[in-house]
């Protein structure tokens, strides 16, 4: 069965410790799909000149945060990795004109573990994590995502994770006085993206940055919506918002399925 391509947004890593609608969607979203033989998760949290693929067949725990209660750093997620998926991958992005690299020794950081210990938590099935390069543009992922569209046809699920909105000085408390508030730019952000990618407007999503609400407010770096342009590039041509929330007033915590049927 052909998977899915999925854009996940994981937030804080307090997501697997805090209740929250987010938490609840994600733990009962894996149970509707068909199981994966692998996943690959395209994590904002892995930044590259080049794109580039882990390859380990144990790979370890990166606790990429600080400042959060000792609970999350005794967190594991023993998933395997999947080498052969990492060189097949490598495979059609060579095909289509990049120059992957592979990475024999990087462990998951926890835009790849937050959300798959809530998917998929027996931790059983195998991961490769890609990178995002943040110098190159939308519309150059969502071609890394058309490169990798036939693994999805292998039973391999395509994960882009990272978040809708990623305004962390508002997340934080540190934004200016004046203006409107977090949650009116990061909704209207949120609403502008679901109406284009429902209606199949995707040369707009693809120039976000000049076409959306407050684009460079709501990502004043862009690694954390880059791999929703790879996911969309994967998947298939429905597009659905599958989940709406807002974290802190400032994250939008939307989800998004790009099928085939």
């Amino acid at each position: 069965m052909t998977m899915p391509a999925l854009f996940v947004s994981h937030g804080s890593p307090m997501i697997v410790l805090d209740r929250s609608p987010t938490r609840a969607f994600l733990e009962g979203y894996g149970a509707t799909l068909p199981r994966p033989k692998s996943i690959l998760v395209v994590t904002a949290h892995f930044e590259t000149a080049q794109p580039t693929l882990t390859a380990v067949a144990q790979p370890p725990m990166i606790y990429d945060f600080g400042g959060f209660p000792e609970a999350l750093y005794r967190m594991n997620y023993p998933a395997p990795g999947a080498p052969a998926l990492a060189m097949r991958a490598a495979e059609l992005l060579q095909a289509a004109g990049f120059a992957p690299r592979i990475d024999d020794s990087r462990g998951f950081d926890h835009g790849t573990w937050t959300p798959l210990k809530l998917l998929y938590p027996d931790a059983d099935i195998p991961v490769v994590q890609l990178s995002v390069s943040p110098q190159r543009d939308a519309r150059w992922h969502f071609q890394l995502g058309e490169a990798l569209s036939p693994l999805r046809e292998e039973g391999v699920l395509i994960i882009g994770s990272g978040s809708l909105t990623h305004d962390l000085s508002a997340f934080f408390g540190r934004r200016p006085p004046g203006g409107p508030s977090p949650k009116a730019y990061a909704a209207a952000f949120a609403a502008w993206m679901a109406e284009k990618i429902e209606s199949d407007r995707i040369d707009d999503v693809l120039d976000w940055e000049v076409g959306a609400p407050e684009a460079l407010r709501n990502h004043p770096t862009p690694e954390h919506i880059l791999p929703l342009f790879v996911a969309l590039g994967a998947g298939g041509p429905h597009r659905r918002r599958i989940h709406q929330a807002m974290d802190h007033d400032v994250l939008s915590m939307d989800a998004y399925a790009f099928a085939s049927g």
